[in-house]
């Protein structure tokens, strides 16, 4: 295990019928070859040994003996590797046949765990020939391959050197109602193995995909899934090989359906990311209560090799904030919903009549009105108890001047204009500061000016002070305390900087929008982000660009994710984000250098920004991460970072 990841895998051979010399041969050519990339752990299907469709030749003595042969065969053949193999395979217990799955690592039988539920219903009649691990009496040691070995009905888990703990089921034991697979992951396993014989049937499919998508997810952990293919009988029914990977209900990996080739999918789940979702979930730990017998723990074989190198095999998504295309409208209403239901319940509560908010010609501005044009329209009220104020400074562009004015008026609200220009110069005078000394005080002067505007008016109009900062911003700690840090509802609170712009395009984009606010918003979008307190260049343009000065948003989105969401460590986020944004290939958008710098920046400001975060106005939770003190992140305002630093 490097970085939390485990690579795994699901194998299907090809198989012949009852020919386990064959099918032995293919295994262990599948096994060498998972050992070569790397594979810590490999599963195949059912009965792969013997093939699962033998039917009455399971009842010949010939067929089990050359199967225990093969067993042998293969556990010999992983003497000299570290990798953990699983393989299906047919075992006497006494009086008993069982339908097993026999783990194998570096020359050891470590442990056969016997299927729990045997379908004896349409197409399928194991109970013919098999009994169920319920018909075990008690434990009993037998002598397998040459190996001594344990069989019981008790859940079995097995916990590797690098302690990831996995346990497995056979097929139609995830199709039962409670699963061995609940009772294993509540137990402590990060990963189940399912080794399975599940023929095609229209839909089925479609079918199976649910079903493990919403086993791994039910129970956080990660699944691989092994369903034997070509060479199994199709005297009835057809086997189309069958191999997926899912994490906590997502699919990381598959293979190809109706293959006549022997595959091998390759896929590696994040242990840290599962545990870090259990930890943060108190109903799994409570579920623990429903384990009735206590798992044994067979105990992998310590490792004899360190891998030297790690290649992360999954594509990580540079934007973990933004839907995927094929969801992103949607998604974008219902974002747009929950902060229209949040204002609205805040606005029927208070009994405002009226909103007030600063509108700059910025994304974050834009994205507030449009809420508030959204909730008045929802509640039945006019636009025009809309009081959008544009507040002119000494950075103000006319291209965010003439937006936010534009926007006003197409939107249909009540606008004003009220400059800032000389009540801070005269607060300079006040205070001492020189007006050419661009420094701290110069800026926040003007941002706490502009929030002393907005609250004053709300007294005089009665009105809500709705804010407009957004969860980046919070996260960097860029905002002017006291100043844009303070309102009386922030719909924006927990949305990030780099969602904000789909949420504007969206609307831009939508059927309902007329055509000078389309442009506008279009223009808005494609406006550097910036605050706009120092003076523009000479040819009027935005000069102080907020990128510039703390870094790129989708840096900082991507390190806040990762960080919040899961609590990965900084070397962890640096891995993920080099994957993400291509360094080192030609596609490269940032080098390493520049993500470390700014993966710095994010840890630096982030534990100093703290105390802002402490005094947060209320706001509407909108995904799975939020820096609200009253609910999602509470955190002291004097933590050190050092241990955070690169």
């Amino acid at each position: 295990m490097k970085y939390g990841f485990v690579t795994v895998a699901s194998a299907i051979p090809s198989v012949k019928v009852a020919d386990c010399k064959f099918n032995t041969t293919e295994t262990i050519r599948l096994i060498d070859e998972a050992d070569g990339k790397g594979v810590e752990i490999v599963v195949f299907p059912e009965l792969g040994i013997t093939s699962y469709s033998c039917q009455d030749l399971f009842h010949q003595q010939l067929l089990l003996v050359e199967a225990e042969k093969s067993v042998e065969r293969i556990v010999e053949h992983t003497r000299s590797s570290d990798i953990i193999v699983i393989i299906g395979v047919s075992v006497i217990v006494g009086s008993l046949l069982l339908n097993c799955a026999a783990v194998i690592q570096r020359g050891t039988l470590l442990g056969i765990v016997p299927k729990t539920f045997l379908p004896n219903y349409s197409e399928f009649y194991e109970k013919r020939w098999f009994s169920s691990a319920r018909d075990i009496p008690c434990e009993t040691i037998i002598t397998y391959a040459k190996q001594q070995v344990i069989i019981s009905r008790r859940p079995t888990l097995f916990r590797t050197s690098d302690g990831v703990i996995f346990g497995t089921e056979v097929c139609e034991d995830l199709w039962s109602p409670i699963p061995p697979s609940n009772i294993l992951t509540v137990s402590g396993a990060d990963i189940i193995f399912n080794l399975s014989a599940s023929d095609e049937l229209i839909g089925k499919h479609e079918y199976l995909l649910n079903l493990i998508s919403q086993q791994s997810a039910r129970t956080i952990s990660g699944y691989v899934f092994s369903s034997c293919g070509f060479g199994e009988s199709t005297q009835d029914v057809v086997f189309a090989g069958n191999a997926l990977v899912f994490e906590n209900g997502k699919m990381i990996a598959h293979g190809k359906r109706f293959s006549i080739d022997p595959q091998l999918v390759v896929g590696q789940i994040d242990i840290e990311h599962l545990r870090s979702e259990r930890r943060l979930n108190n109903i799994f730990a409570a579920s623990e209560a429903l384990v009735k017998e206590e798992p044994r723990v067979i105990e992998c074989l310590p490792n004899t090799s360190e891998r030297s190198t790690f290649h992360l095999l999954r594509d990580i998504n540079p934007t973990p904030f933004v839907p995927s295309t094929e969801i992103l409208q949607d998604r974008c209403d219902e974002i747009f919903n929950i902060q229209v239901m949040g204002l609205a319940k805040r606005l029927v509560h208070t009994r405002c009549k009226r909103v007030v908010l600063g509108i700059s010609g910025g994304l974050d501005s834009t994205l507030a009105l449009l809420v508030c044009v959204k909730t008045f329209d929802k509640l039945g009220m006019s636009r025009k108890d809309i009081l959008g104020v544009t507040m002119p400074g000494f950075g103000t562009t006319d291209r965010t001047y003439r937006n936010a004015l534009s926007l006003m008026e197409s939107l249909g609200i009540e606008m004003r204009e009220i400059s800032i220009a000389e009540a801070v110069t005269q607060h300079f005078k006040d205070i001492g500061h020189n007006v050419d000394n661009h420094d701290v005080t110069y800026e926040n002067s003007q941002a706490r000016e502009r929030t002393q505007i907005l609250m004053d008016l709300s007294n005089k109009e009665s009105a809500l002070v709705v804010g407009t900062g957004d969860l980046s911003e919070l996260a960097l700690g860029w905002a002017t305390y006291n100043g844009d840090h303070i309102s009386m509802y922030g719909v924006n609170a927990s949305i990030p900087k780099t969602l904000i712009r789909y949420l504007v395009r969206s609307v831009a984009e939508s059927d309902g929008i007329d055509e000078k606010s389309r442009d506008t918003l279009l223009d808005i979008i494609d406006t550097p982000i910036s605050p706009e307190l120092t003076p523009a260049d000479a040819g009027g343009n935005i000069k102080q660009k907020t990128e510039q000065l703390v870094g790129p948003y989708e840096l900082h989105d991507f390190f806040m994710y990762y960080m919040l969401r899961y609590g990965f460590t900084p070397e962890k986020i640096l891995l993920l984000a080099l994957n993400a944004f291509k360094t080192g290939t030609d596609n490269e958008k940032y080098d390493e250098e520049t993500i470390k710098h700014w993966l710095d920046v994010f840890i630096r400001r982030f534990f100093s920004q703290q105390f802002k975060r402490s005094c947060l106005p209320d706001g509407p939770k909108v995904g799975s991460v939020s820096l609200s003190p009253r609910g999602d992140w509470r955190m002291p305002s004097d933590a050190s970072s050092d241990l955070w630093k690169l």
